[in-house]
């Protein structure tokens, strides 16, 4: 009697279960691709093209969130659909970034893609590279320095006209950082900094090209453990 009660319990129980709500996952980017310049706009008038963004269907995602940035200018627009492509006017000859947070009604834990970045194409003959992006450490994260009190700064950077020329760091506990510690050439993307234990620093990269272009990537802070 007591087997045959323990296993009806069990039956109800599983009977009740439900199984718990799956998080999307993220989207893979498709077009414009990264680091392109981007030729295929529809125009709009002599500023403005129209530009179709494309992804890949995510498991479990039920609407996209595209967000598109003019990293000249820092607007971002958005847009939310359940299709698998958006398309936003864009100013010519200005470089974006572009990413895809995906969603859906079973949950609020979102994913979101890679970022690319990308050029939309304008009369411009000549582009400034993309701005770096700053991998680690994190902005906001908390590094662990080594053995030598150094913390390992890592980066990477792009050009539609493949020109680097090399990169300026900035580094420093002031804000904005202000003090050029290194200048590495264009195939260096990681260098390492002498840090003090429980002091938070501050770092970004400017890239130049060859043609006298550069860009900003931003600053990036962290503190040392």
């Amino acid at each position: 009697m007591r087997i045959f009660l323990a296993i009806l319990c069990g039956l109800l129980i599983l009977s009740c279960k439900k199984d718990s709500p799956r998080p999307p996952e993220a989207a893979l980017l498709s077009f414009p691709l990264r680091n392109s310049e981007c030729t295929t706009g529809v125009d709009l008038n002599e500023t403005t093209s129209q530009v179709e963004f494309k992804w890949l269907q995510a498991n479990d995602a039920k609407t996209y969130e595209l967000r598109v940035t003019n990293t000249a200018s820092e607007i971002t627009q958005t847009v939310s659909t359940e299709s698998l492509s958006a398309k936003l006017p864009l100013t010519k000859g200005s470089p974006y970034s572009w990413v895809v947070l995906t969603r859906n009604t079973e949950t609020m834990e979102t994913a979101t893609s890679a970022i690319w970045q990308f050029y939309n194409a304008g009369a411009e003959t000549t582009y400034a590279p993309f701005p770096a992006q700053l991998v680690a450490p994190q902005s906001g994260a908390t590094a662990i320095e080594d053995i030598n009190n150094e913390v390992e700064l890592d980066w990477s950077g792009a050009d539609v006209d493949n020109d680097i020329a090399g990169y300026e760091v900035y580094f420093g506990t002031e804000t904005p950082p202000v003090e050029l510690i290194a200048s590495p050439s264009a195939g260096t993307s990681k260098i390492k900094v002498s840090v003090t234990p429980g002091s938070v620093y501050y770092w970004k990269i400017l890239t130049r090209d060859s043609e006298g272009n550069s860009s900003d990537s931003g600053i990036f802070t962290f503190r040392v453990f």
